[in-house]
C-alpha cells in the first residue's frame, strides 16, 4: 500500500503541473520494476488534441522508453479513473496493473464495462482519492469562477 501510495503522489505532481497549464489537473506515471518510466499530465489545450490525456501521453512514453508496445509487467499510476478512450488504449497495450485515486461517475470506463480492458489487468481504485478529487474540485470551481 505504500509503495501505491508513494507512486500516485508522483501522479498529483503531474497533476499539479497541468492545473499550472490550465489543464484538467489529471497525471500519470507508468512504473515498471519500481521504477517511474513514464511521467505524464493531460495535454489537450496545450496541444489542442482531445487525445492528449494523461494516460495516453504515458503509454506512449512508457511504450518508447521499453522499445514495445506492449507494457506488461508494469503499473499505471493516474489521479482520476481513466476514460473510455483511455481504457481502449491500456486493454491494447496490455498493461498489468492500473491504480487510480478518484472515480469519475461519468466518463470512467467502470461506467461502461471493465471488460475493456485486457482480461490479466488488474485494478485498484481510491489510493489517495481524497487528494486527487480535491484538485479536480478546485480546478473546476476557480473555472465556474471566471
Amino acid at each position: 500500500m505504500e509503495n501505491h501510495k508513494k507512486f500516485m503522489k508522483e501522479a498529483l505532481k503531474e497533476a499539479q503541473k497541468a492545473f499550472i497549464l490550465d489543464e484538467v489537473p489529471i497525471g500519470a506515471v507508468i512504473v515498471a520494476e519500481n521504477k517511474i518510466i513514464a511521467r505524464a499530465h493531460n495535454l489537450t489545450q496545450q496541444l489542442n488534441d482531445v487525445t492528449a490525456h494523461a494516460e495516453m501521453q504515458a503509454i506512449t512514453s512508457a511504450a518508447n522508453y521499453i522499445g514495445g508496445k506492449y507494457l506488461t509487467d508494469c503499473t499505471l499510476y493516474v489521479t482520476v479513473e481513466p476514460c473510455f478512450m483511455c481504457a481502449g488504449a491500456l486493454g491494447w497495450s496490455q498493461i498489468s496493473n492500473i491504480v487510480y485515486g478518484a472515480g469519475d461517475s461519468k466518463k470512467g470506463f467502470s461506467q461502461l464495462n471493465q471488460s475493456i480492458l485486457h482480461p490479466k489487468t488488474k485494478v485498484i481504485a481510491g489510493i489517495l482519492s481524497e487528494e486527487c478529487e480535491a484538485l479536480i474540485k478546485e480546478f473546476f470551481l476557480k473555472k465556474r469562477k471566471s
